[in-house]
């Protein structure tokens, strides 16, 4: 009785606002019947004996760096419920995002293959004459939530999207690409009370409806996330939820505080202007909403029952902004290819499967997100994909075999940068004083990670074999991305 009141009182909160992805303004939820049952050998059981289909909640934040969690050593502040999901989870201490921006990690989250193959190596920019403004994730890309909803699962996000502006094409629109529920934004970020995006447009949706609402943002994705859960736990499918925070990314504002941005300007809160003291209570309150956030998913899956049948993974799409104070001992920041751009926290978490209080140092990456779902799903996709499972990392404590990871980031003003990683040896890539969006003046460092983790000193005049090779191989990986790369309009060298 009382599990049935709990999905009751979900039911009641009030819809996620129904969105068929067949619809064009608004539409119902989607019916539970029309979802076939999975079942898995990964999946738990029923009272009834009847295996139960695994959940998915995929929590990403947004410009988080590595200590930006006390669980990962923020001296600043405790973010009590997410380090409780690390207690009972593991946490993973060795994960990169596949770029050092928003929506190029976005794109290869989506896709489980790196985003040069998708065309989309920079943000897409909200400036209309920009040349990223007009790209976006196409519809010939395979998403994680089409396989996903094909295998019989429900899929929603809540939150930020960032893969093309619909104004260019409806093409992007997140309902195109396998979620059959979408409350959230296009652009790179919003405005957190007004909802005016980065491109000076009113930019909150349900569905494909424009929708007025009041509300501080990280509160909405909060209630809307919890909403989504309690409905689909009603459901006989098992479900799929992406919650894309927009905290804690700029425009900084904390609960309580004015609107910063409209159609016509935006007043920006200049960390320069502020002491260290005033940016870390606005990194704390900015935090805290979205910690609380992951704490009322945890309660919630537990509240329903469904907690040892659902797997959660939290993590950041690229290291911290300049906003923030930078605690951690890595070199760079957001936007840069060396590991404080693309090392950040992670924690995944399955009661009862994943032991708790554990973690791994595997190198892991944000493109293994996809096939880890699908193996876990025991779903297989026709695509093949860059990124590998970590099932049995998480699940068994095993490693995966060797392989170099890549990153190659693209500029808002166009400058280029690359990485490999093969163990603990890392080669970047820098291009001083190149033509936008050229690979000109190639400049070689070379790091061992495991002598030198904020990589302090290159070492690559000593080891000039080991950074022609990496070069080489850097540079076969990009080529190869390009083969079949996703044609995309606009690009800095294209004159489309």
């Amino acid at each position: 009785m009382t599990r049935t009141l709990a999905l009751l009182t979900g039911l009641l909160l009030g819809p996620l606002v129904g969105l068929n992805a067949d619809d064009n303004v608004s539409a119902t939820r989607v019916s539970p019947n029309s979802k076939p049952t999975i079942n898995s050998p990964e999946a738990s059981t029923s009272t009834t004996g009847e295996a139960t289909p695994l959940n998915f909640v995929i929590i990403m934040v947004d410009d988080m760096g590595y200590e930006g969690v006390s669980c990962f050593g923020n001296p600043y502040f405790r973010t009590p419920e997410i380090d409780r999901l690390a207690e009972e989870g593991m946490r993973l201490t060795d994960f990169h995002s596949s770029g050092t921006v928003c929506s190029p990690t976005r794109a290869g989250l989506l896709t489980g293959r790196y985003q040069q193959r998708a065309g989309i190596e920079a943000v897409i920019h909200p400036r209309a004459d920009h040349p990223e403004h007009r790209k976006g994730l196409q519809k010939s890309e395979t998403t994680f939530a089409e396989v996903l909803k094909k295998a019989g699962y429900a899929t929603g996000i809540v939150g930020k999207w960032h893969q093309g502006y619909p104004q260019n094409s409806q093409d992007y629109h997140p309902q195109n690409h396998g979620f059959d529920e979408f409350i959230g934004y296009h652009s790179g970020n919003i405005d957190f009370v007004s909802h005016v995006g980065d491109h000076y447009r009113h930019d909150w949706w349900h569905g494909r409806q424009e929708t007025s609402e009041d509300g501080y943002t990280t509160h909405l994705v909060n209630r809307y996330a919890d909403a989504f859960i309690r409905r689909q736990a009603m459901a006989d499918a098992p479900f799929c939820l992406y919650v894309a925070h927009e905290a804690i990314h700029n425009p900084v504002q904390v609960p309580g505080d004015p609107v910063r941005r409209t159609v016509e300007k935006w007043d920006r809160w200049k960390w320069q202007e502020h002491s260290a003291e005033e940016r870390i209570a606005k990194f704390k309150g900015m935090t805290m909403p979205l910690d609380e956030g992951v704490g009322q998913i945890r309660k919630t899956l537990v509240e329903l029952g469904i907690d040892r049948n659902t797997f959660v993974l939290f993590f950041s799409d690229n290291g911290p902004a300049a906003d923030w104070p930078d605690s951690d001992d890595y070199r760079g920041r957001k936007g840069s290819i060396y590991e404080g751009g693309h090392k950040v926290p992670a924690i995944v978490w399955w009661p009862g499967r994943i032991e708790a209080g554990t973690q791994s140092n595997e190198p892991l990456i944000s493109i293994d997100v996809m096939p880890t779902l699908l193996d876990l799903a025991e779903v297989t996709c026709e695509v093949k994909l860059d990124g590998v499972s970590f099932r049995d990392v998480v699940l068994r404590g095993k490693s995966l075999p060797k392989r170099a990871l890549y990153w190659a980031s693209l500029s808002n003003g166009g400058g280029r940068s690359e990485a490999i990683r093969q163990d603990e040896w890392k080669l970047v890539v820098l291009h001083p004083k190149a033509a936008p969006g050229t690979f000109e003046n190639a400049r070689t460092e070379l790091y061992n990670l495991a002598e030198d983790p904020g990589e302090t000193t290159s070492i690559a005049e000593r080891h000039p074999a080991r950074v022609a090779s990496m070069l080489k191989q850097l540079r076969s990986w990009y080529a190869d991305t390009q083969v079949t790369a996703t044609e995309q309009p606009g690009g800095w060298l294209s004159k489309q």
